[in-house]
């Protein structure tokens, strides 16, 4: 089951936003979808190459790509956006607090906060983010964020709670989550 379009039915089921900032935006996969329910989206990724990628998956006249990189201050206004969302980024950046004051900053009160990352489970058991490149398999670095971190740093930054979800495949029931979900509300 794709956790981005549970995502979308809880936020279908709240309100749907107007204006959403994309962290972490990659290819575009999930920008496309966003593109679909909001009326403005931005999508920030720090790779040229992949915003590139990203533009040539998503046309639509409601996106604007950004290359920055988001462990600094986003270019983005205050209070400019209904939802903030990032899927399997964080665990690419060491120090989560400038990406919770940057989201609080940037969202509306009463806007969402999605996030999506590899459970912590899997990284203690070594589970490493990674990609093919021709026949290479390239690690990405990556930091285990314990789930307690994204809880007080959410809640230092002024974030509430909305739902907290753990994902497993179908056929690895009985093991350690691979995912999991949480959506804040500032």
């Amino acid at each position: 089951e794709n956790i981005f379009l549970v995502f979308l039915g809880i936020i279908y089921s709240l309100e749907v936003p107007k204006s959403v900032v994309e962290i972490g935006c990659g290819t575009g996969k999930n920008t496309l979808l966003l593109s679909q329910i909001a009326m403005k989206v931005c999508a920030i990724d720090f790779s040229a190459q992949m915003i590139e990628k990203a533009k040539e998956k998503v046309r639509s006249a409601n996106v604007v790509f950004l290359t920055e990189d988001i462990t600094k201050q986003w270019t983005c206004g205050n209070e400019s956006a209904d939802l903030v969302t990032c899927n399997l980024v964080l665990e690419h950046i060491e120090d989560l607090s400038l990406i919770f004051s940057e989201a609080s900053r940037v969202l509306v009160k009463g806007g969402y906060f999605f996030i999506c990352e590899l459970h912590p489970f899997k990284q203690y058991q070594g589970t490493k983010a990674n990609f093919q490149r021709q026949q290479e398999s390239i690690e990405i670095p990556a930091f285990v964020h314990h789930l307690s971190e994204f809880f007080n740093t959410a809640k230092l930054h002024g974030f509430l709670l909305e739902d907290f979800k753990e994902w497993w495949h179908e056929q690895d029931k009985n093991k350690p989550p691979r995912l999991v979900s949480i959506l804040l509300r500032m």
